[in-house]
């Protein structure tokens, strides 16, 4: 059998498991469209929720953003103890509150429809940002696999997402993310196991990669780090110079994280306030698994890749192009690989030609005259199957779980979307009186829309499709995060101290990040150019989030003592949400 119909066999399947879970747990009210009826296993949320997280970003791009080395390990951090936040200082005091959305909260608990609109916008504009990474993902992981163009990849997501999104709600889209963690965790550990035990003999990814390689003494991280650097690259182990800006880049993550509203949701789905932490437990524990997987698995990939490339010592020559093998010249076609033969001798030359001194010395020794491979990190995971020469049903689990990691992240986004629309905007704030039929209705028209919207984002991305990490988590960090902490935790905070601190602390955070990568995302309208020695206190444009809470929480706390106390009943509420 082909390879190409392995892949169909496996995503074609993943499918028809998504289509028959929506039919089964379809939304029969709003409660069950919003937050599945409030009866999901801590468990099975718990799972539900790591698949919700556990994004195109994480699956694809991650491996190899930390194949880079220790540099990059915010992530991990920051993402990870996001988690830890949610679960002590929001899951079960927002189940206490009983509400259906993040706005919803806030309107209740600021007694005010403004402060709702407010957490409305930033919702919608940090979901919808998020989004259009989703569904990226999801074309390039079909563009690859299924052989198709990345819009039609897009279409195809969307019909997905549409059949069980729109039909199930929160209930079918929580179920569909049970069986989409399992798809996605198989798709990621297998291959990792498999590669471990190729290069070190260890099962387990994460013992083998403080191992030795296999038949030798020689521990793997000596010799992955003696390979980039013969190569003019940072050794993987290499400590971070700026550790200032990596504390405020994790801390930044971490709060946003913690105010992402379509995570935060995933805690109003369970029956009991004690459920809605156990629920947290149990998605750190599978998110840990994913993640603690990951810095082995992204190791041995780099390493296992310039093996490839390099199949004897670095300086003895390197793979004649002409040579090159099916998957490189796959993915030569999607445009994430390059090659271009500078000094004309056929071979494959891949180094650092940033490295000046390495530039100057020994490339010049070897008869290099600049890099000539250039790979996009985000192959690194959908290619290692290949590069590794495993069976080609990995291969098709490999597309499969890439697919159904853009799928459970953006079906969950969507639906934030759709509720705030319905939920908040329409029944909470225009039409009050709107029977629960009108409502649902509503509610999968909004989902209709937002899909429609997030396909067409995906097709035809906007300019600052790459910079959704810095936009979203420093949106989710500024506005929600400090909103919810002072609505649980301080019954002083009153309306017009909430409103003027999401406010600020958004527009700050906003402006600091077009200040350095453009107004609007415009190319070539950035005020400052985006290097440390130009930003202000050394805090980078994607650090800046965490200063926005910082700045929210100031002026929350300044208004409302400089304003009336908020009612003897909002304050009473406050403290029942916080003590049983």
């Amino acid at each position: 059998m082909s390879q190409f119909m392995i892949n169909m066999l496996f995503v074609a399947g993943s499918f028809a498991i998504y289509t028959w879970i929506a039919i089964w747990a379809r939304a029969k009210s709003t409660r069950e469209f919003y937050i599945a009826g409030g009866e999901v296993h801590p468990v099975m949320n718990g799972m539900a929720t790591a698949a919700d997280w556990l994004s195109a970003a994480s699956f694809i791009s991650v491996a190899g953003l930390i194949s880079v080395g220790y540099v990059n390990s915010s992530f991990i951090l920051g993402w990870t103890g996001g988690y830890v936040l949610l679960a002590t200082l929001l899951a079960p005091y927002l189940r206490r509150f009983g509400k259906y959305t993040v706005p919803d909260f806030v309107g209740s608990r600021y007694d005010s429809k403004t402060a709702r609109l407010v957490a409305v916008v930033c919702l919608i504009m940090i979901s919808l940002t998020y989004v259009i990474g989703q569904m990226t993902g999801a074309g390039v992981a079909f563009a690859r696999f299924l052989e198709v163009s990345s819009t039609m990849g897009l279409i195809i997501s969307a019909v997905v997402v549409f059949f069980y999104a729109v039909l199930g709600g929160m209930k079918g889209v929580t179920y569909t993310q049970v069986a989409q963690y399992i798809v996605l965790i198989l798709a990621f550990t297998i291959p990792a196991i498999y590669l471990s035990l190729q290069m070190t003999g260890h099962f387990l990814p994460q013992v083998g990669f403080v191992g030795d390689v296999a038949g030798t003494s020689e521990p793997l991280l000596h010799k992955l780090n003696a390979v980039v650097r013969d190569l003019g690259f940072q050794d993987y182990t290499a400590d971070v110079e700026n550790k200032w800006n990596m504390f405020l880049f994790t801390l930044t993550l971490m709060v946003g994280t913690a105010g992402l509203p379509h995570v935060i949701i995933r805690f109003f789905t369970v029956p009991k306030i004690s459920d809605a932490r156990w629920s947290a437990g149990w998605a750190l524990v599978f998110i840990a698994l994913f993640y603690t997987t990951a810095p082995p698995l992204a190791g041995m990939a780099r390493l296992n890749l310039l093996d490839a490339i390099y199949p004897g010592e670095t300086s003895e020559g390197s793979l004649v192009y002409a040579e090159r093998p099916e998957w490189f010249e796959k993915w030569e076609h999607t445009g994430l690989l390059t090659f271009e033969d500078k000094n004309n001798d056929g071979r494959i030359q891949y180094y650092n030609d940033k490295n000046v001194e390495f530039n100057e010395t020994t490339a010049v020794e070897r008869g290099w005259e600049g890099n000539e491979l250039t790979i996009n990190n985000d192959i690194l995971v959908l290619a290692l199957p290949e590069i590794g020469n495993m069976p080609g049903w990995i291969v098709g689990l490999m597309a499969a779980g890439g697919i159904a990691a853009a799928l459970s992240t953006a079906s969950g986004l969507l639906l934030a979307i759709s509720s705030a629309v319905s939920h908040d905007l329409i029944k909470n704030t225009l039409y009050p009186h709107i029977s629960d039929k009108a409502e649902m209705l509503a509610a999968r028209i909004s989902m209709v829309g937002a899909i429609l919207i997030a396909t067409w984002l995906g097709i035809n991305p906007p300019g600052f499709a790459a910079q959704t990490v810095a936009l979203a988590f420093g949106m989710a960090a500024s506005s929600i995060f400090p909103t919810l902490m002072m609505g649980i935790f301080f019954k002083r905070i009153n309306a017009k101290g909430a409103v003027a601190g999401m406010s600020i602390g958004a527009l700050f955070t906003i402006c600091y990040i077009f200040m350095y990568l453009g107004w609007f995302f415009i190319p070539g309208t950035n005020t400052f150019p985006n290097t440390p020695e130009f930003w202000i206190m050394g805090i980078s444009p994607l650090s800046i989030g965490c200063i926005g809470a910082l700045i929210n929480f100031i002026v929350a706390i300044s208004v409302s003592y400089a304003t009336e106390e908020p009612s003897e009943e909002i304050q009473k509420m406050v403290e029942s949400v916080r003590y049983p």
